[in-house]
């Protein structure tokens, strides 16, 4: 979307979300006759290109339009040919394919585009009304274009099947246009529109398995001959400047690509098993904005404790879960709300997942000698309001950052535990002592992930008495009384979410009748517990308590269980019981 720098400043001033000083600077920055404002106020968090974009369609007088990529119908689409629609980036969303009455609804990234407007008339006469969208909606529209990218790998990896199996991989096996490279670029184009966290390369005896995880589930997407494997690690390890010839030892690399102007990083690791080497990659969009707390799923005094100690000048905040439970990224969305330019935010990641403008990130690098020990050392010596250290292993590690927290620094890190209670004990293992615990933690996070149901894809049902003992049993609901709690909580998540209240209990679950690969969810959310350190639970700490009696006083103080929060969440339809029971029960 071409918008001139002058209009960009004038769309953010009425607007009102600039204050004075950020908009003088961008009208310094728009004298540079180089300059892109408007990409330069998305990087520095000033605005989206959704914002952005729905400005500039009020002021041009043309409909913005989101297009819902998923339920975009592929027969609407190919009615503008693919090679048009590419060339002047535009996408029929809506309008019959066999009616000259009705228009065809055409979003596009530049509707003062009179050549692709006069394309449009000439195909579907004047029956045409234009939208504006953003590009990453409309890029990821005409992806639509293309086939099933599962059947394309298939087909260029299988191309030389008749061959004898060679062990041997050969510079043309991969080279940048061997049949090979293609294959890994499909690998990693299918894993990113399918919204893949991970990709699994693994041998088998006799198959490679390509498998996906999505939504925390590992999908199966693709069987390749197993001849095929040394060429796709050593493929893969070029990309990731690893050593080809290492197969006995694991190695660890990083990547990146551009794809329709988003950045993803690959975080590759290789291990050796028993039928070759199996590769996995972490898939890390760079380009994505960080939420708000709100957004991730938090609501009521859980996140009015976490905004609490956020704005407190010293302290330490812990947000504790297992791998791939989400806790990078609250971490570095409570960061980028306290990113100012009055403040010095430092971290030491291991590795560095999300980058965030204008905070000092650092990267564990232990053969250079740079652990999470002797780099939160360097980070106390380079004058810091706020520190991260990515994860708190060991008791060296616990103690700098309770020092650092004690030194009138506010101190963010991780911990390994099930839940927010444990965490208080597990520092206690590290050797810290418990009257510092005390004084320096102000909330514990606990966390974990479910998937978000889809509301095309799910339904109300009512659960038989069998079914609602067991969420009774579960969930610790032996009484009336505690159903009424229940509603009593569900009434206020509906007005922090914004949704319609209502006087009953309703619960939701996938349609049975899905087919295909729809599962009834898409995308996932988190589900929390925030134990706030008050007089009590100090109390406790100082006396060595366990962490069930940390718990119960917590519960006891209104703290709600991941569980519970997990059920309230359930019973607004954005998740189902059966996910909760998954991911929480032990």
């Amino acid at each position: 979307m071409p918008i001139p720098n002058k209009t960009v400043i004038e769309l953010l001033k009425k607007s009102k979300k600039l204050d004075a000083e950020q908009l003088a600077s961008l009208r310094d920055e728009a004298r540079n006759p180089k300059a892109d404002i408007k990409e330069l106020a998305i990087k520095k968090n000033l605005t989206t290109e959704t914002e952005l974009t729905k400005l500039y369609a009020e002021e041009i007088n043309i409909p913005f339009v989101d297009i819902d990529v998923k339920g975009l119908d592929k027969e609407v689409l190919k009615q503008l040919p693919e090679n048009i629609a590419k060339l002047y980036k535009m996408v029929v969303f809506d309008g019959k394919t066999d009616s000259k009455k009705e228009p065809r609804q055409v979003a596009m990234l530049d509707p003062d585009d009179l050549q692709a407007i006069d394309v449009l008339h000439k195909l579907f006469g004047q029956s045409v009304k234009i939208y504006i969208a953003t590009k990453f909606n409309i890029l990821t529209a005409l992806d639509l274009y293309r086939g099933n990218i599962g059947s394309e790998i298939s087909k260029i990896a299988t191309e030389d099947e008749d061959e004898d199996e060679d062990e041997e991989v050969s510079e043309e096996d991969i080279a940048e246009d061997s049949p090979i490279a293609q294959t890994v670029n499909l690998i990693i184009e299918y894993a990113i529109k399918s919204g893949a966290s991970d990709i699994h390369i693994e041998p088998r005896e006799k198959y490679v398995l390509i498998r996906y995880r999505v939504d925390g589930v590992l999908k199966e997407a693709n069987r390749l001959p197993k001849k095929t494997l040394a060429a796709l690690v050593s493929r893969i390890k070029i990309l990731s400047n690893l050593k080809i010839d290492e197969k006995r030892a694991p190695q660890d690399g990083r990547f990146k690509i551009n794809l329709n102007g988003r950045i993803f990083a690959f975080r590759v690791s290789t291990l050796p098993i028993s039928e070759g080497e199996k590769v996995v990659m972490r898939v890390l969009d760079e380009s994505s904005e960080p939420l708000s707390l709100e957004k991730l799923g938090f609501w009521g005094t859980a996140l009015q404790h976490i905004n609490d100690a956020s704005k407190q000048p010293h302290g330490m905040i812990l947000v504790t879960g297992p791998t791939g439970s989400g806790k990078s990224t609250t971490l570095h969305s409570i960061l980028h709300i306290l990113n100012k330019p009055d403040v010095n935010i430092s971290t030491i990641e291991d590795p560095v997942e999300y980058r965030l403008e204008g905070v000092n990130q650092t990267q564990v690098n232990p053969v250079a000698g740079m652990t999470f020990v002797s780099g939160l050392r360097a980070l106390l010596r380079q004058d810091p309001n706020i520190i991260m250290v990515g994860e708190i292993r060991d008791s060296e590690t616990a103690r700098l950052g309770v020092q650092a927290a004690l030194t009138g620094h506010l101190v963010f890190s991780t911990l390994h535990t099930n839940n927010a209670a444990t965490s208080l004990p597990r520092l206690l293992d590290m050797s810290i002592e418990p009257f510092l615990i005390a004084s320096v933690v102000r909330v514990i996070i606990g966390q974990r992930l479910v998937r978000r149901l889809l509301p095309e894809d799910c339904e109300e049902y009512a659960p038989d008495s069998i079914q609602r003992k067991e969420v009774e049993r579960v969930f610790g609901l032996k009484s009336k009384g505690d159903w009424d709690e229940i509603l009593r909580l569900l009434q206020d998540a509906q007005e922090a979410f914004g949704k319609t209240k209502t006087t009953k209990i309703t619960f939701w679950r996938p349609k049975p009748n899905l087919k295909g690969e729809k599962t009834g969810y898409k995308g996932r959310m988190g589900i929390y517990e925030v134990l706030k350190n008050t007089s009590d639970i100090q109390k406790l700490i100082v006396s060595n308590g366990t962490s069930e009696e940390i718990q119960e006083i917590a519960i006891k103080e209104g703290m709600l269980t991941m569980q519970l929060d997990g059920l309230i969440k359930a019973l607004l339809g954005m998740t189902s019981v059966e996910e909760i029971l998954r991911v929480t029960r032990e």
